[in-house]
């Protein structure tokens, strides 16, 4: 793996004593509350991840999976319960704190990788960054660079990612979940719409940067032969998850 430089303007996550990267005690999520529609998705979950692990998320569809890696990502706040993300209890935190916690440590890739088309491969990669910072600089790009290189499209780095083929696509946003070096990268279902040899190679690469650099990975699926080339599966019914 080329070696890259640290992402401009991202906030170091302190050692954690425990290594305990995300915890959730009593997690539930409803919607509509107060209503006569209100509904329950989440009914209580218990839940550690620790520094390092690659964890694959299981489960039929409608069971609470994307609503649990919302929660995880900060992208939504939970009914009841706790959530610690980096030690840091979140339930509590405003609006302000929790869009940077999340966007200098959390990265996303979502099975539909929500490239920006009229953009290239390289200027996607930078989004992350950009937006932290408020203005481009020479050492973005080249973090931009580096990463196009290491999931393997430097010839394709200047072409529009409308352009690209889906596990290109796919690829570069892998390469843009990572830009800000985060602690914890959630993936929810990035394989799910591509085809046999394109899913292998974007869970390689997400294997690769959790082996190689200690990148925690919370991974969605519903292919099983994935799951089991992971740390540990957790499996989400009903709104309760089970190891």
């Amino acid at each position: 793996m080329a070696d890259v430089a640290p992402a401009s303007g991202a906030v170091t996550v302190p050692p954690l004593a425990s290594a305990v990267v995300v915890q959730l005690r009593g997690v539930r999520k409803a919607f509509n509350v107060g209503t006569p529609i209100e509904t329950e998705v989440l009914h209580g979950i218990d839940l550690s991840l620790h520094k390092g692990e690659f964890c694959a998320v299981m489960g039929p569809s409608g069971s609470g999976k994307s609503t649990l890696l919302n929660i995880v990502g900060l992208l939504d706040r939970p009914t009841a319960g706790t959530l610690t993300v980096f030690g840091e209890e979140t339930t509590t935190l405003d609006d302000r704190a929790l869009t940077r916690l999340r966007g200098h440590n959390i990265g996303f890739v979502f099975q539909n990788h929500h490239l920006i088309t009229a953009f290239s491969a390289l200027e996607n990669v930078m989004m992350p960054m950009l937006g932290a910072a408020g203005f481009a600089s020479k050492a973005m790009r080249q973090r931009a660079a580096g990463l196009i290189e290491n999931v393997g499209l430097t010839a394709w780095q200047n072409n529009l990612a409308g352009n690209l083929s889906g596990g290109q696509q796919q690829r570069v946003a892998v390469a843009r979940a990572l830009a800000m070096n985060p602690a914890l990268v959630l993936a929810d279902e990035p394989t799910g719409n591509l085809d046999t040899r394109s899913a292998d190679e974007v869970f390689a690469l997400l294997r690769r940067f959790n082996q190689e650099q200690g990148t925690t990975v919370l991974f969605v699926t519903h292919n099983p032969a994935l799951a089991a080339r992971c740390d540990k599966t957790i499996q989400v019914i009903d709104g309760l998850a089970s190891k």
